[in-house]
């Protein structure tokens, strides 16, 4: 189990909700893609699921994965993997919708929830802003398309609205680990906190233009060593007189390790201490000098540095585990029957 979260630390995956916020029903889908995709082999009747009363239709699963598809085929290996990818992807899919059923009945179980009708109005008009380019006709088009009338996709604005707000009622109910849970998992995994050497970046280039020869670049160089020499800012500095593209962040690249950097930068600016120069380094595309902000030694993070990092990913899992906890037991109290 810690050694996935900490996988979670390295990876930003999505949330569970990915499969549906990725093919809302809310959204227009209007791109085709002349991939099989086994739907209505897996499906004869054009029936994948039955929640409550709800009939979950091979319709409603090629349009929520449609966006997908592209992508799971671009990646695949061959042909038994895109297969292998894709029928996962209908699964969890199918299994997203018919909780989202189940958790619209849940928010209505509570005769005191309501969604003000305004909400669902506002929403409905950011949908045809946002997916239909405020073109009403658009709007429409796609209504007819798919068979809907303005009150059935009211309807679907609405339950979506109830499904992010409960699946966000329950995230919010593990919003704090204690100390103890956070020196626990950075001692079992110290591993994961592994650091390679980082310098925060700055740097002043000047350019070959105008015909620049080698001798004009050092000199132009050697003027801004002088005044370093005596004490002025290397931000202040890069910022009046750099050529190169962050000139006006004063050349700060951010925090960047050895690996990311070439050679001709690499090796020079990691002998510097936090607030040392390079001498100038002499390239075909001009000269530059390279100024340590600070510096990060390869070995293990501090737990100081990770503290956040850690309470975020233990949050994180515990808002999973509850929510798959509800998940179960909707599903548990509710008729569902999966073809």
């Amino acid at each position: 189990m810690t050694h996935s979260l900490a996988a979670h630390i390295r990876v930003r995956m999505f949330a569970l909700a990915g499969v549906l916020a990725l093919g809302s029903p809310l959204f227009a889908q209007t791109s085709s893609t002349k991939t099989d995709d086994g739907l209505n082999l897996r499906f004869a009747n054009g029936i994948a699921a039955v929640a409550e009363a709800k009939i979950i239709t091979v319709d409603d699963i090629r349009r929520e994965i449609a966006p997908m598809v592209p992508e799971i085929q671009r990646t695949s290996r061959n042909e038994q993997e895109f297969n292998r990818r894709l029928e996962a992807l209908q699964d969890d899919t199918i299994q997203a919708l018919v909780d989202r059923v189940l958790i619209v009945k849940d928010f209505y179980s509570d005769e005191k929830r309501r969604i003000p009708a305004s909400y669902v109005d506002n929403a409905v008009d950011e949908n045809i802003i946002n997916e239909f380019e405020g073109d009403r006709s658009k709007f429409l088009a796609y209504l007819r398309a798919r068979g809907l009338t303005l009150r059935e996709y009211r309807r679907e604005v609405e339950e979506d609205i109830i499904y992010q707000y409960m699946r966000g009622q329950k995230r919010k109910s593990a919003t704090v680990v204690s100390p103890v849970q956070v020196q626990t998992f950075y001692d079992e995994n110290k591993e994961e906190f592994y650091q390679e050497d980082s310098v925060h970046l700055r740097l002043i280039q000047f350019t070959r233009k105008d015909g620049r020869t080698d001798s004009d670049l050092l000199t132009l160089a050697a003027r801004v060593q002088a005044r370093l020499d005596v004490g002025h800012s290397f931000e202040d500095i890069a910022k009046e007189v750099s050529e190169d593209s962050r000139r006006s962040r004063g050349g700060d690249w951010g925090w960047l390790n050895r690996s990311g950097l070439k050679k001709e930068f690499s090796d020079p600016v990691f002998e510097l201490s936090a607030g040392q120069a390079t001498n100038p380094i002499l390239l075909p595309e001009g000269v530059y000098i390279l100024f340590a902000e600070d510096r990060k030694f390869a070995g293990i993070m501090p737990i100081n540095d990770v503290r956040e990092q850690i309470e975020r990913a233990l949050i994180s899992r515990e808002a999973r585990s509850a929510q798959e906890q509800w998940l179960e037991r909707l599903r548990r109290n509710s008729y569902v029957k999966l073809y």
